[in-house]
């Protein structure tokens, strides 16, 4: 047996060292025994006096990028095997490097369902904390406790500290504790909930003002419900209203929503269409000082599709419709031979409004920047949250940036299903103008095929 030591349950260098030596020496997967330092349950066995893991050499194999990325979700699980199954893949993918692509796989569909939940962990985290004012020596500062359900605090640290840079706060969770000063982040022990503190003056404005735009047509109440683990609860003030305002709410949410059907189609049309009249007026970037309009997405509200593009070009702009340009036709051409009809897809753009530079009386497309893109998430994240598609497309780095949240290689992500930020399924490809600036008419061809092929498996994906 080999002994392998990691610092952390969440130490994914520490596992890529010592699986990547392992795996240089053929140690099978079941003659690896994993520690974690401090962590007597994450334990598989007693190590006795067998030696540890070598350091890595310099000279390695190559595995696929994918699971790499898969891996760095993985780790972050709590099951106490989830570095032993990594690494039993790693050895099974250096002979066969195709299995990551293959989803019917047990072992590769197990570790696919922890990186989701993992996903989906992080989400809960971002959405349900809620920080609460306290005044001590050191002055103001905020509090907050959570839960997670895995190892993704210290993955979470780099948004609360870019998201709440100005202000001094403290993330206390049973496993860990993050502090930041406004300069400095710093980490502490675990903590108990009873020593984050119970409320402040701001919650009770805060519960006033969330009593006043309740809505539960309007926001899924139940979908919320079922999205928040009572035991997240106690760490939202607006959640103790909930019982209460469902209560007083029913009878107004009947007559809500019979008074949307008759007058829009249906209560989703109408929240879209307010979104929609509220995008028209949108100040959030200095785009929309040059554009002509707003142009918002357009589609049924019930697809199961959802594609997003980058932004819209001249003759959208002009049309105040997404994919109506060169490239928008070429689109359609496209959907068509995949055997997709446009009509029962939702079509949009991460960016809303069209950014250019002036050339004399024309107007050269010029591609958004990490503020604009970051400014127009809010839009593109209420159009997902109202349609629930079964699957978002990215057509582009653009669109991927918006989805993901992060810079992503097309070549690197394409042609696979992935897991969304907030859990739901998510698909990267070309941007069809892509296509359209191929000169070489052969590589255009093949490159428009590819693409076509990838239509046709997000076709067969959805239909599932």
């Amino acid at each position: 047996m080999r002994v392998a030591h990691l610092a952390a349950p969440d130490d994914f260098d520490g596992w890529r060292h010592a699986a990547r030596a392992l795996a240089m020496e053929r140690v099978p997967a079941d003659r690896v025994i994993w520690q974690v330092a401090g962590h007597a349950d994450d334990l598989f066995a007693d190590g006795g006096n067998e030696p540890p893991v070598p350091a890595a050499p310099d000279a390695a194999f190559r595995v696929p990028r994918a699971f790499v990325d898969l891996a760095r979700d993985v780790v972050l699980h709590s099951d106490r095997q989830r570095f032993a199954m990594l690494y039993a893949m790693l050895v099974r993918l250096i002979d066969q490097p195709r299995l990551i692509d293959d989803r019917a796989d047990p072992l590769r569909r197990k570790l696919d369902e922890m990186a989701k939940a993992v996903r989906r962990d992080i989400h809960k985290m971002r959405a349900f904390l809620r920080f609460r004012e306290v005044t001590d020596d050191g002055g103001e500062r905020f509090v907050a406790w959570f839960e997670p359900d895995h190892h993704i605090v210290r993955a979470n640290a780099a948004f609360f500290v870019n998201r709440f840079n100005t202000m001094g706060w403290s993330i206390l969770t049973p496993e860990v504790s993050l502090h930041w000063d406004g300069g400095t982040l710093c980490e502490g022990p675990g903590a108990t909930a009873a020593d984050a503190p119970d409320g402040d003056p701001v919650e009770a404005v805060w519960k006033t003002y969330y009593a006043s735009i309740f809505n539960p047509a309007r926001l899924k109440v139940g979908a919320m419900l079922r999205e928040m683990p009572r035991k997240y609860w106690k760490n939202m003030p607006e959640t103790a209203l909930v019982g209460e305002l469902i209560a007083g709410a029913r009878a107004r949410e009947t007559a809500m929503i019979e008074t949307a059907r008759a007058s829009t189609g249906g209560n989703i049309d109408a929240a879209w269409a307010a979104l929609k009249q509220e995008a028209a007026g949108c100040t959030r970037c200095s785009l929309h000082r040059m554009a002509t309009q707003t142009v918002f997405g357009e589609g049924p509200l019930d697809a199961r599709l959802m594609f997003v593009g980058e932004q819209p070009g001249d003759q959208e702009d002009q049309a105040g419709r997404p994919f109506v340009g060169p490239a928008g036709q070429l689109f359609d051409r496209a959907l068509a031979d995949a055997g997709i009809d446009r009509s029962t897809a939702y079509v949009t753009n991460a960016v809303k409004h069209f950014k250019f530079e002036p050339r004399g009386k024309r107007r050269i497309h010029a591609k958004p920047d990490a503020g604009e893109i970051e400014a127009c998430r809010w839009w593109i994240e209420q159009e997902r949250m109202l349609l629930t598609p079964r699957l978002t497309v990215a057509l582009g780095a653009t669109a991927a940036r918006s989805l993901i949240g992060r810079t992503v290689t097309i070549s690197r992500e394409r042609g696979r299903v992935f897991s969304l930020p907030d859990g739901s399924d998510g698909f990267v490809t070309v941007h069809p103008s892509f296509l359209l600036r191929i000169e070489d008419g052969e590589r255009a061809a093949t490159e428009y095929r590819r693409f076509v092929e990838d239509l046709s498996a997000i076709k067969t994906f959805v239909a599932r």
